[in-house]
């Protein structure tokens, strides 16, 4: 459980670095859920394509890109209008 909450942390840190654009969600807590979320993306993927066996998890190359994925999909979520900005406040 540690290895995945440090490896969510690193993966969604490394995301935030490499992504242009506003960097919404901000936040530790959400910096971490997105690098989760983006590992849990990847592993999934992977496993689907071969690529990693079943119960095998994704590394810290595969989590960033994931994670780069799920800020991407919530960016334009925000974008359109379907998800509030939380960094926007009116």
């Amino acid at each position: 459980m540690l290895y995945v909450l440090i490896v969510g942390l690193v993966a969604g840190f490394l995301a935030r670095l490499l992504s242009p654009g506003p960097n919404n969600p901000t936040g530790f807590i959400l910096t971490i859920v997105l690098g989760i979320a983006g590992a849990f993306l990847a592993t999934f993927v992977g496993q689907a394509i071969g690529h990693y066996a079943p119960g095998q998890g994704a590394g810290f190359i595969t989590a960033t890109i994931g994670a780069l994925v799920v800020l991407f999909i919530w960016n334009r979520l925000v974008a359109r209008g379907i998800v509030s900005d939380p960094g926007n406040k009116v």
